[in-house]
């Protein structure tokens, strides 16, 4: 078991993934309850390059020539631009307004999505990929992470807060309030 930078290659598995951490958010980006039609849109955004979801903002852990959890994330300062093509996609393809609040800003590499297959869960996968990187960004280039997690979702919260992220307030994202954690060295 080995964590890389995705490839393209990989955009598929990334996307199927990132849908398990972000359906219901998908669903209420595109205005549709349609798991197809979800899938298709992430699987369209992580093959494409300079977007919030691209392979080129991923990790992934692979196992036996398998890619069995990933993660999303970018500099903060950077969402705008990253968000413009998702934008544009949604306003041609779903006719709808898409303008969501910002779920992170200059000064924190944001840990957008994240997510572990099922059958891999539990046996310290997600730990591991968040401590390497906590370990690449924190320790090595000196940046604060930072993440939103859902009020409810206590058990990632407990990971989170178990590898040493802080909560530092909430930030409300499509309707919902969450809460925002921030690793810092």
């Amino acid at each position: 078991m080995f964590i890389r930078k995705a490839t393209i290659t990989d955009a598929d598995a990334i996307a199927q993934l990132l849908l398990t951490a972000m359906e219901t958010i998908v669903y209420e980006f595109l205005g549709v309850k349609n798991h197809n039609q979800a899938l298709a849109f992430l699987q369209h955004f992580t093959a494409q390059s300079n977007n919030q979801y691209s392979y080129q903002n991923c990790y992934v852990v692979e196992n036996k020539n398998r890619v069995i959890a990933a993660i999303n994330c970018y500099d903060g300062a950077l969402l705008e631009s990253l968000r413009h093509p998702i934008h544009q996609y949604i306003t041609t393809h779903y006719n709808m307004y898409f303008n969501p609040e910002d779920e992170t800003e200059a000064g924190e590499i944001y840990i957008d999505s994240f997510a572990v297959l099922k059958s891999e869960q539990g046996k310290g996968v997600g730990a591991m990929l968040l401590k390497f990187i906590i370990q690449n960004y924190v320790y090595k280039q000196h940046k604060t992470l930072g993440l939103l997690v859902e009020e409810h979702n206590l058990k990632a919260e407990h990971l989170y807060l178990n590898l040493g992220f802080k909560m530092v307030g909430t930030r409300n994202l499509v309707g919902k309030t969450l809460k925002h954690l921030q690793y810092t060295a």
